[in-house]
């Protein structure tokens, strides 16, 4: 999840040299609406071009390198949180509950990927990003959405500014409770999680005040070899005793639901690298497919999220917490030696989750504002500055990971990885599908977007709630 996941402030990357036609490229305007400029065409032309074979990639990614990059995007805070949301639900409803998720978030990536290159066969673009893709295709639509079409790029925005700033705000959380949790044991005190916040926050700030992602990169590979072997503890602790059903509700507290549903979404989400990664490979086309890139990585990642959540409730039950490394036992040098590395490596990939807002932020939107100077530049450093303030202020207010995780999974996610790609597939085809076919497909979408709405309003009020109680609490 996390780290990995990207935003490009470019809507259509590369150019198209067939019959000498004028360049395809895009621009953001003042009032930040993608416009295309599209080749001259005779009508018909477009089912001659085939955006694969115009994608002009530096370095191009191998099928296994695009999977890795997927199971990265999708492991990280989330899968540590999953024995608490199967606390929620149960284990066998989490079972069957997150193989369901998992099943519609796979389907509705599919559903996105497909658009995407209709709407560049269309309109004769290499390759489109997702606020892109959504605007074309309200623009494609129905008569009565194209007025949204300019609007539809700020709320995609918006999502994803929300969520990168919520999933920064879960790493804030996630690094104070386990170096707290470490701390505790060897002061013999209880620390409020807090002052470890304040302790990381400026290392925090200067981390994000890099402004180019290759030198954070070496970093997030130190990040993923120390999180592979953290899980791989994580693992033998798990099943160093013998498991157990004693003591363990297969069906949870109904009205717990949508707190499991926010965190199953926001663990297996991984929506902002989806067409990055597609737009990258040299065989694109393997992306997609029933034995395809995508369906091999969410097949992995929903069993290992299934198993991560299935035996860790069985091991730790109701008393599991926001992170599994809190269950792990505090005298234990290993133990402690885990929470530690975890802390670390989501610490330096701190940045990678916040660059995705920073890009947001300041390239959509703030940048035009002040040009390329030393004042933009400085500016560009205030920009970076509040955003780590934001999140570090929010987790100060309400410490506790789970209900984050929940939160931001629930609010954002249902959106974006839910109802907005079933909305961009209706209207994509909405005039070129007839009769029983465009009815099966409105339906369909129409159940995908109820499952969304329902899962976004249901589950993001209830964790409120509890957060607010929990704020409560903490006063």
């Amino acid at each position: 999840m996390t780290a990995d996941k990207g935003h490009s402030n470019t809507a259509f990357v590369g150019d198209d040299e067939v019959n000498n036609k004028k360049a395809v490229h895009a621009k953001n305007i003042s009032s930040n609406s993608y416009v295309l400029e599209i080749q001259e065409k005779k009508p018909g032309l477009e089912l001659d071009y085939n955006p694969y074979e115009h994608r002009h990639v530096e370095h191009p990614t191998t099928n296994n390198e695009t999977l890795i990059h997927l199971l990265k995007g999708s492991l990280g805070t989330g899968i540590l949180a999953m024995p608490n949301a199967f606390h929620h639900a149960g284990w066998l409803v989490g079972s069957i509950g997150t193989l369901l998720i998992g099943i519609l978030c796979t389907y509705c990536i599919h559903l996105l990927i497909k658009a995407e290159f209709e709407l560049c066969r269309r309109k004769r673009v290499p390759s489109l990003n997702y606020p892109a893709v959504t605007q074309t295709a309200l623009q494609e639509g129905p008569e009565m959405l194209k007025p949204l079409a300019n609007i539809i790029v700020h709320i995609i925005n918006v999502f994803l500014l929300i969520y990168q700033l919520g999933t920064c705000c879960v790493y804030v959380v996630f690094v104070s409770s386990n170096i707290k949790a470490i701390a505790d044991y060897y002061t013999e005190s209880d620390t409020d999680v807090r002052l470890f916040m304040l302790i990381i926050l400026l290392p925090l700030i200067l981390i994000n005040w890099v402004r180019n992602l290759k030198f954070l990169a070496p970093f997030s590979t130190l990040a993923n070899l120390i999180t592979l072997v953290s899980f791989a503890i994580i693992l033998y602790y798990i099943f160093r005793e013998p498991v157990s059903f004693e003591g363990r509700e297969a069906v949870g507290n109904i009205l717990e639901f949508p707190l499991f549903f926010g965190t199953v979404l926001f663990a297996l989400e991984a929506i902002g690298v989806i067409l990055p990664l597609e737009n990258e490979m040299k065989t694109p086309k393997k992306f997609g497919g029933n034995f395809g890139v995508l369906n091999k990585a969410m097949v992995l990642i929903v069993f290992l999220y299934i198993g991560m959540g299935f035996f860790g409730y069985l091991n730790y039950g109701a008393d599991s917490k926001g992170s599994i490394t809190l269950n792990l036992p505090e005298q234990e040098i290993l133990a402690q030696c885990v929470k530690g590395m975890l802390a670390f490596a989501i610490y330096i990939t701190h940045g990678l989750a916040c660059y995705v807002a920073i890009d947001i932020t300041w390239n959509d939107y703030l940048k035009k504002n002040y040009g390329e100077s030393t004042r933009s530049t400085f500016y560009e450093y205030v920009v970076r500055t509040v955003l780590v303030l934001i999140t570090f202020l929010l987790a100060v207010a309400i410490p506790n990971l789970e209900l984050f995780i929940s939160l931001f999974g629930a609010l954002c996610l249902s959106a974006l990885g839910i109802a907005f790609p079933a909305l961009i597939q209706t209207c994509t085809y909405w005039h070129e599908r007839h009769g029983l076919e465009k009815v099966w497909m409105v339906s369909k979408n129409v159940v995908i977007g109820v499952i969304a709405v329902f899962g976004l309003v249901v589950g993001t009020s209830t964790s409120l709630k509890e957060i607010i109680h929990t704020f409560g609490d903490h006063d």
